[in-house]
């Protein structure tokens, strides 16, 4: 859950390490360090903080080294403390190590150092393969830069991406990972090495992911990877489609708010080329399916985690509505450690915008192991889950910057009522119904437009709520993950307390929650269920709470029954859910701004989770 950056070539690297550090930073920002090689001596500087607060350092660091590597950290062990921050330097600092994930092993191996009268300076499970480098190094100095790490990493257990500066190797990089990605961008005399391509897409278009149990030495013109056990690896490129653009604010305050007001375009880039010539189905080139295979499969498995979860929460409702498949979700985090029964014909999706969640990750290779065809729903192209499914659909949603996910959860759930159709045409949907469908799912685009234009309603409202310390979320049916992503939303950048509940629920315990310091903010835009809704309503109303209602129903009752109502365009079922989300993605960031936080760097979060 940090970030890696990585330079080697002709130009000076601490303005390199930098720039990328700022665009990884949503991948962890408690402290943040660089290390560059000058004259052969290895130049460490590390802050408390943020990018900025290394940056002002950094103007006073005055080196020329043209090699270097960087971080920002998410903590794991240790606290925030500039002795825990990245790089670590061994003792004697011959070498300095930038890292993610976590060394299972790392108190046997600092015991065994300590007895070698090695001296340690953090908390940090990193700063044990520091040393265990320099160990190695020490006991057989002949070895290649290569394989003095190799030697170290095999007797690691746990997780690592890493990059390695020696001060006795001029202009060579050593990386490594297992189960935490890293990635090399291959430039025109220089190299860069990232976990995350958002670092280097100002700098290359073409890189070469690294794979688990693969090792990389890297210089300026060349660059080699082999097996932790030595085997040859054939490297395969990629091309980037992450546009600078992408990751710059374009005029906005936040990249939450750029990142809500782009959901028209990463919708409709989820859609383009995925409509049957006849206009009455979806198409996917990446389901490696025949026609008679997908009409065979007797059950559906979902795994995710977080805003991953409740969009493939979402996708049952849908697909099980429109399709009449039986669709189950599971925590990506659970699913490994419990021996949930897979049947023959049950296909497997594993749902991750980064492409790169550990349990994620670990829920697919359980599902392969059991023998179940896996695919992957993901936004980043060559990440770790997109080359690890037996195929999958990419959202082209584009670089998400903000760790409280806005665009990518609407290109899910675009994808998987994508699905729905899909499987739905399969079975008993008729032509007329599909075509429908898939009208409702073209005009998707020009209606979130319309619910973007209710901004400035959105904030007014939240005005009038910010300072309370309750929320609770209410839904029927397809309604409740939006619920749960409501609150989920609120809580990630304002810090308050906030649940989703179904909304027939509330009287079966929650209701014990409303008083005059709550707010009950109500999902009512399924029209069947809209009297049952109002019901609930009255009963919150009885009992002193405020309510917020969002609707497709411009009755006059609304304005009688609650406090404030945000009127919603009426759309096709299979696109409601998204519709009415994103108002609630408007409450959330003008509540976090007006508590006064940062809400696209939320205290105690990363963007993508690494870690277990």
């Amino acid at each position: 859950m940090c970030g890696i950056i990585g330079y080697v070539g002709r130009k000076q690297a601490n303005n390199i390490l930098i720039d990328g550090l700022k665009r990884l930073e949503y991948r962890g920002y408690d402290s943040a360090g660089l290390a560059v090689l000058d004259d052969g001596t290895i130049c460490s500087l590390k802050r408390v903080g943020k990018v900025r607060e290394l940056e002002k350092a950094q103007e006073h660091f005055q080196h020329n080294g043209t090699i270097g590597i960087g971080h920002t950290r998410w903590a794991t062990h240790g606290i925030v403390s500039e002795g825990n921050a990245h790089p670590h330097l061994s003792d004697g600092s011959h070498f300095a190590i930038v890292h993610n994930g976590i060394i299972e092993n790392y108190l046997p191996i600092k015991t065994f150092l300590l007895g070698k009268n090695y001296t340690f300076y953090s908390d940090t499970d990193t700063e044990a393969l520091a040393n265990l480098i320099d160990y190695h190094y020490q006991k057989e100095k002949n070895l290649s830069f290569v394989e003095i790490v190799r030697k170290s990493l095999l007797h690691v257990e746990g997780t690592y991406g890493i990059a390695v500066l020696g001060k006795m190797f001029k202009e060579e990089i050593i990386v490594a990972r297992k189960s935490s990605p890293l990635l090399i961008g291959i430039g025109d005399g220089e190299n860069i090495i990232a976990s995350d391509a958002s670092a280097i897409a100002r700098y290359t278009k073409q890189v070469v992911y690294l794979n688990d149990g693969e090792i990389a030495s890297i210089h300026p013109d060349t660059f080699s990877v082999t097996t932790l056990y030595e085997g040859l690896v054939d490297t395969v490129y990629h091309e980037l489609d992450w546009e600078i653009s992408d990751v710059d604010f374009k005029g906005y305050p936040h990249y939450m708010l750029k990142e809500i007001f782009e959901q028209p375009a990463a919708i409709e880039n989820a859609m383009r080329g995925r409509f049957t010539q006849d206009g009455s189905s979806t198409k996917f080139g990446g389901l490696p399916l025949a026609s008679q295979e997908l009409c065979s499969i007797e059950r559906l498995l979902f795994c995710a985690c977080g805003t991953a979860y409740h969009a493939c929460l979402e996708g049952k409702y849908l697909i099980e509505r429109y399709a009449r498949i039986p669709v189950d979700i599971e925590h990506a985090s659970e699913f490994r450690y419990r021996n949930a029964p897979l049947g023959r014909n049950t296909l497997v999706f594993v749902v991750s915008q980064s492409g790169e969640t550990i349990d994620t990750l670990g829920a697919l290779y359980e599902a392969k192991r059991k023998g179940n065809l896996v695919m992957g729903i993901t936004n980043v192209v060559g990440s770790t889950i997109a080359r690890a499914t037996d195929g999958g659909i990419y959202q082209h949603a584009g670089c998400e910057m903000g760790v409280a996910s806005t665009k990518a959860f609407t290109s899910q759930l675009t994808i998987l009522s994508m699905l729905a159709l899909l499987f739905g045409r399969r079975r008993d949907m008729d032509y007329a119904t599909g075509q429908q469908y898939a009208h409702a799912l073209r005009s998707l685009p020009e209606r979130v437009e319309e619910v973007l234009g209710l901004s400035e309603e959105i904030r007014l409202i939240a005005e009038r709520y910010y300072r309370m310390e309750h929320f609770l979320f209410l839904g029927r049916q397809g309604m409740y993950p939006i619920a749960l992503e409501g609150a989920l939303k609120l809580k990630e950048i304002a810090y308050v307390h906030a649940e989703g509940i179904p909304t027939a629920e509330l009287k079966h315990g929650p209701i014990a929650l409303i008083s005059e310091g709550a707010v009950s903010i109500f999902i009512a835009t399924q029209k069947e269920l809209l009297e049952k809704t109002v019901s609930n309503i009255q009963e919150v109303r009885a009992r002193g709470g405020k309510v917020v209602v969002i609707t497709n129903d411009n009755r006059i009752e609304w304005k009688v029954i609650s406090d404030d109502v945000i009127v919603v365009p009426e759309v096709h079922g299979g696109i409601n859910p998204i519709i009415s989300v994103i108002p609630l993605q408007f409450f959330a960031y003008y509540i976090g701004i007006l508590r006064g936080y940062d809400v696209d760097r939320p205290r105690n979060l990363a963007k993508s989770v690494t870690v277990e």
